[in-house]
């Protein structure tokens, strides 16, 4: 799912699933590949108001999640529903249920899943139904499709975004004031440990920001604090709220070290479930 960045809690999801298939969910079987070591368990991703859960894996979940590589079967159902496209794929290890970003695709197509981000027991709240196994794919390939030469870079540690697009990039030029009573990125990377469980206010410009992914928004901020050299200068912060790239915004949340969210992708340090309010 998340690659060269992070990966990836969310909307209230709104857009109406256009199935095209039964929606009677299936049992999603593992696919005949060579399993490797089980992956790390999904963590529970909540959105603030309303958004998908994933909860933790349990005995009911349908078959052993498989991460690496990929497989190759055919589309038997899909659905859009909020940014993302969801296909149940008939492979032959059997079915496996996967999204992506939305894209266009019919049943009967044949497509390739990369097994990346693979989240047990996961409920979507725009489909209003479960899935015992799903993967969350950067890109899913139609047959005769070639992947893209070279993928939009972001920071690492930063979710993928499955197919949306990031918006574009800004710069902070001059240094940015704390908010009254809170602290610096630079201060927030520096006392981390201290910090850790605690809420912080930090005042800083949006620099990049992606949409609904995995549940939540993801944005980073910058206010000159800190040094690009080892990354200090940039804070991650997940939030349901909507800003735009060249924001100056206060973000008021949690913040989370260490925070692991499986397949490689894992931050040092972020921000969660922020509020954020106008500068």
């Amino acid at each position: 799912m998340l690659a060269g960045c992070s990966r990836p809690a969310e909307r209230a999801e709104t857009a109406a699933p256009a199935a095209t298939a039964t929606p009677a969910p299936s049992a999603a079987a593992a696919p005949s590949t060579t399993p490797e070591p089980p992956a790390a368990s999904a963590p529970t991703a909540v959105a603030s108001h309303g958004g998908d859960t994933a909860k933790p894996p349990t005995a009911a979940a349908a078959g052993p999640m498989v991460t690496g590589g990929s497989v190759t079967g055919t589309v038997a159902e899909t659905m859009d529903a909020a940014n993302y496209t969801y296909v149940r794929v008939k492979t032959t290890g059997g079915d496996i249920w996967a999204a992506t970003g939305q894209f266009k695709v019919a049943v009967g197509d044949r497509v390739t899943v990369p097994l990346e981000m693979p989240m047990q027991n996961f409920h979507s709240q725009a489909l209003k139904r479960d899935f015992p196994v799903i993967y969350f794919a950067g890109r899913i390939l139609k047959e005769g499709e070639k992947a893209p030469v070279a993928q939009p870079t972001m920071p690492p540690g930063h979710p993928p975004t499955g197919g949306v697009a990031a918006r574009p990039a800004a710069t902070v030029t001059e240094p940015i004031s704390p908010a009254p009573g809170g602290v610096t990125v630079a201060d927030v990377w520096a006392r981390r440990a201290s910090l850790a469980g605690k809420q912080v206010t930090v005042r800083g410009k949006v620099v990049k920001f992606n949409a609904q992914i995995m549940g939540r928004n993801w944005l980073h901020i910058q206010d000159g604090s800190g040094k690009a050299e080892d990354k200090t200068h940039d804070l991650t912060v997940t939030t349901s709220a909507e800003v735009k790239v060249g924001d100056v915004v206060m973000v008021t949340g949690k913040v989370a070290v260490d925070k692991d969210f499986g397949a490689g992708y894992a931050y040092p340090v972020i921000v969660e479930d922020a509020v954020v309010a106008p500068k």
